[in-house]
């Protein structure tokens, strides 16, 4: 009987165990695990496409999205006084611009494209097909605020540029706050016509497109922006990596109308893949392990002389991006990368020994014979083949040969071999001396070309272009400036803007 009874409840504790992992669901990754409900105010013209992603995101992580729709002036301006959300979705570039100048806002991603066009009811049955058309005696014509909505603002600019806005806006008929408002006034019939973007004319089969040339050549980008005031960060920007993937967010977007950029492969936690020259390393690894936490990616640094990097990626490596140590080994690839921009640059200098024992003062005294000296290695890395071009080019390469008695694939090994004793001087990067001075002397270097510049590109084939793209805004910010010059560069970014 006991023996039983033990049977039975044993049974009914398993039974209510399964139970309770039924009720519970099926157990998520630590990256689907719910967050905080994120908030995100977004323009009202770009409704369908947000709210349809919004939706697939929650079913597929868990966490709720809170939309709060508008004209995009309008939240904007809201924004300045709560202070308080996580993203802002705008129509149009001007009020990103905007936004970013009050400090509002911070990484960008660019979504799609929009173009203000007239909207009529269906067949246009009043055969409008010029702005003329709009100004006749007792035509009802709706256009958006200028200062609420997007589409208004660029719409009083187009007209601004033909020359109509002043008799366009003294003769509409209303302003409303969104493109949404205007359309539903069309198609209701309370009005004759209205600007509206495309892609809303799209969601529309009561009302008919007419293009007017004025308009023609004006066009708006669409954008999903992280808040200065997001308070979870991580979350946000996994939200906008998703809103602006080409296989999740933007997939919504073409089904709605819209005209979508090109956007990264989606990947809940991307994991990508930089080349580096050795001599960025203290300057950027502070700024790289930020931006991994920020961002919630994984960043595989591979740090080396810039001969053996190009080697690697002329035999078929592909990193995202590549910061090289200058800029002559960024162009042996260029057919792999992008447009490079140079973030910094460096002299080459001579080290030597703390007070300078053998009174090297240039350098023509690396001829000296009996001097234990240190070059990088010419084929190897981008400061070796400056220091053979620089030899060469003062005619001392073949003299100063014999007294060569370490060649390294970076400053760093060299600089280790002088400190321990077994050089006498070597020729490095002035960032790679910059945390030095106590123990060993620095010797300038007063010859033109001693200078490296390092630039940065991203890799065309990288399925995380965007991604890489705001690595590089966050290697140009103020930050990032800092940490370079306390490492002994000089500065040579575009600072990016708050």
């Amino acid at each position: 009987m006991n023996s039983k009874r033990t049977i039975v409840l044993t049974s009914l504790g398993l039974l209510g165990v399964l139970v309770a992992l039924l009720w519970a669901g099926p157990a998520r990754p630590k990256s689907q695990q719910r967050t905080q409900a994120l908030l995100v105010y977004c323009a009202a013209g770009i409704k369908a496409p947000v709210e349809a992603a919004a939706r697939d995101y929650e079913r597929e992580f868990g966490t709720p999205v809170q939309l709060q729709f508008g004209g995009s002036g309008t939240l904007l301006n809201n924004l300045k006084v709560s202070r308080r959300g996580d993203l802002f979705i705008a129509a149009d570039g001007s009020f990103v611009e905007i936004g970013r100048s009050n400090r509002l806002l911070a990484e960008v991603f660019p979504l799609a494209r929009i173009a203000p066009v007239l909207v009529v009811a269906r067949g246009n049955p009043q055969g409008i097909t010029t702005l003329a058309d709009l100004m006749k005696p007792g035509f009802r014509l709706s256009l958006a605020n200028p200062e609420a909505a997007a589409v208004g603002a660029l719409t009083r600019q187009a007209l601004i540029h033909s020359g109509h806005w002043k008799a366009i806006s003294s003769g509409t008929t209303v302003f409303k706050p969104t493109v949404n408002d205007i359309a539903n006034d069309v198609k209701l019939g309370a009005v004759d016509a209205g600007i509206v973007w495309d892609a809303t004319a799209a969601q529309y089969p009561e009302l008919s497109a007419v293009g007017l040339p004025e308009l023609a050549s004006f066009s708006s980008e669409v954008s999903a922006c992280i808040l200065t005031a997001c308070e979870q960060p991580p979350a946000a920007l996994h939200f906008a990596r998703y809103l602006s993937a080409r296989d999740r967010g933007l997939q919504r977007f073409s089904e709605h109308g819209f005209r979508h950029v090109t956007g990264d492969v989606w990947n809940p936690h991307p994991e990508i893949l930089l080349y580096s020259g050795a001599v960025t390393r203290t300057a950027i690894e502070p700024t790289l392990q930020e931006f991994e936490k920020r961002e919630g990616v994984s960043i595989t640094r591979v740090y080396n002389g810039c001969g053996i990097l190009t080697a690697q990626i002329r035999s078929g490596q592909r990193p995202d991006a590549y910061f090289a140590c200058d800029t002559s080994f960024m162009e042996t690839v260029t057919n792999f990368f992008g447009p490079s921009v140079e973030i910094a640059e460096t002299a080459m200098v001579l080290l030597v020994q703390k007070g300078n024992p053998t009174q090297i003062t240039g350098l023509a005294d690396l001829a000296r014979k009996g001097l234990r000296i240190g070059l990088a290695h010419e084929q190897q890395s981008a400061l070796g083949a400056l220091t053979a071009r620089l030899l060469r080019r003062t005619g001392l390469y073949e003299a100063v040969q014999p007294n060569v008695v370490v060649q390294a694939p970076t400053g760093d090994l060299l600089l280790n071999q002088l400190r321990a004793g077994g050089l006498d001087v070597a020729l490095v990067y002035a960032a790679n001396a910059s945390q030095v001075h106590d123990h060993l002397d620095v010797i300038e270097i007063r010859e033109p070309g001693a200078l490296a510049v390092q630039p940065y590109a991203v890799g065309l084939q990288s399925g995380n272009s965007r991604l890489m793209n705001r690595l590089l805004d966050t290697l140009q910010a103020a930050q990032s400036r800092e940490r370079f010059e306390r490492s002994g560069f000089k500065w040579r970014g575009t600072p990016t803007r708050p």
